[in-house]
């Protein structure tokens, strides 16, 4: 376990130039290293057999971007085949410097995907050298004279012991796992060279997660506020594109010294709609209020009984990233439940609330129980469009749920209980009468796996 700015003096010896680019952990690379290529896994996560997808990985959608065998699926970075020397693949790996005849020299230069990815699960199995130097990069962009890290978020890949025992800089936000540059994992649990780690990156709507040995280490939102500060602060202020891009290639990246990956698998995040537009297929009908399609539009409507009514998703869903458009004509008391049941008009779950304006849309209320969980600042009230198209975002994750309107986050917060939730789907009409709200453009990404 390490932990950043745990700095000390020993193996001063080691220290060379500093490395003038300052790409991809911005300190030096010092003598060592060896390229053996046998190493027990640690104790837990996958390590399964190498380059293979279970069925349920393969039924979620993952898929290789390394055979294990060839280069095939890479090129080198700002050119249109891989490299001829520097990296290899060998037993089964591919190989940071694998060529090299001095380890402190990235003769092979850094290499990317041949396809592009926008939002995406990356899993990755990694093995560092002594005083190892590499990136794992995303949504690159090709510029002829750029440096791929002028331009792309990196997930830092290095031997932490050996750059924190230099004590020349501050480690803070370059070490493993950390987004380099602008966001410190904090203490982590890295297996040192010789020893496999996995790390992780997850892409979705410009939210961004970057894991390391199933632990979570960073998570941030490209293009907010606090990045846009952290950008203007950092080495990438003078390069205008960093982190602007929506899709790009997968980089890795060549500093020197021997980094060895395999099991590079990913998962491409997309969308599913939930309305067709035409039916409501793919839905359950609770109570007696109204639901029908109009002109393309999901409209429920109360009915005579003016009760509580339901819309429910047949499929079940956990960790979701779902978006949904509202309309409001009148009154609007309405909700989007998740991780929920209904049984008649009885329903045990959570809502991310709709409603009129004053009624905390975008809140989280849990009927037959604990009543509001967390409201909205009264402030964001005005992100409600009452009469018009507004987009309603709830992402849910573990203990995890967010909630945006239009763009503005209307609250952030974790809950065991929610937690420990499963279940679907399901929009609500409230009773009382004279409700009738628009949906459309229902769209979910699943998050599991």
């Amino acid at each position: 376990m390490r932990k950043p700015n745990e700095a000390s003096t020993v193996g001063i010896a080691l220290l060379l130039a500093v490395c003038a680019a300052g790409c991809a952990g911005d300190a030096e690379t010092p003598a060592g290293g060896n390229a053996d290529s046998g190493a027990a896994a640690p104790a837990g996560g996958r390590f399964g057999p190498p380059h293979t997808l279970t069925e349920a990985e393969r039924a979620a959608g993952w898929r290789l971007l390394f055979d294990g065998e060839t280069a095939n699926g890479w090129r080198g970075y700002n050119r249109d085949e891989f490299p001829d020397t520097g990296w290899g693949v060998m037993d089964g790996m591919l190989v940071v410097g694998a060529t090299a005849t001095d380890p402190d020299v990235p003769v092979g230069g850094d290499i990317v995907t041949t396809e592009s990815f926008a939002d995406f699960d990356l899993k990755f199995e990694f093995r560092l050298s002594e005083v190892a130097n590499s990136g794992v990069l995303y949504r690159v962009i090709e510029e002829e004279g750029s440096e791929i890290w002028f331009n792309a978020p990196e997930y830092q890949v290095l031997d932490d012991d050996a750059y924190i025992e230099m004590g020349t800089m501050d480690m803070n936000t370059h070490l493993t796992g950390d987004n380099y540059d602008l966001h410190s994992a904090g203490e982590t649990t890295l297996h040192g060279p010789g020893e496999w780690n996995e790390g992780r990156i997850r892409v979705l709507n410009n939210h961004v997660e970057h894991w390391l040995n199933g632990q979570k280490t960073v998570e941030y939102e490209l293009g907010s506020a606090e990045w846009e500060e952290l950008v203007a602060a950092s080495k990438f202020a003078p390069y205008p594109r960093y982190g602007r891009a929506a899709s790009g290639p997968i980089g890795l990246q060549d500093h020197g010294r021997n980094v060895w990956y395999r099991s590079v698998r990913i998962r491409p995040l997309e969308p599913v709609s939930l309305f067709d537009g035409e039916s409501l297929d793919g839905w359950e009908v609770h109570g007696t209020e109204r639901w029908y399609v109009e002109d393309g539009e999901l409209v429920c409507e109360s009915g005579p009984d003016a009760e509580y009514g339901y819309l429910k998703t047949a499929r079940t869903f956990r960790d979701f990233d779902l978006t949904i458009d509202f309309l409001q004509e009148a009154d609007g008391n309405s909700g989007v439940f998740f991780r929920s049941s209904v049984e008649g008009t009885i329903v045990n779950g959570w809502q991310a609330e709709v409603a009129p304006p004053g009624l905390f849309t975008g809140g989280i209320y849990e009927s037959y129980g604990r009543g509001w969980l967390v409201q909205p600042d009264p402030a964001l009230e005005a992100a409600l469009r009452m009469g018009e198209w507004n987009t309603l975002r709830v992402r849910a994750v573990g203990d995890r749920v967010t909630t945006w309107l239009n763009g503005t986050r209307m609250v952030d917060f974790e809950d065991e209980q929610i937690g420990a939730g499963e279940g679907s789907i399901a929009l609500q009409i409230h009773d009382g009468g004279g409700i009738k709200v628009h949906w459309r453009n229902i769209r979910v990404v699943d998050l599991g796996g």
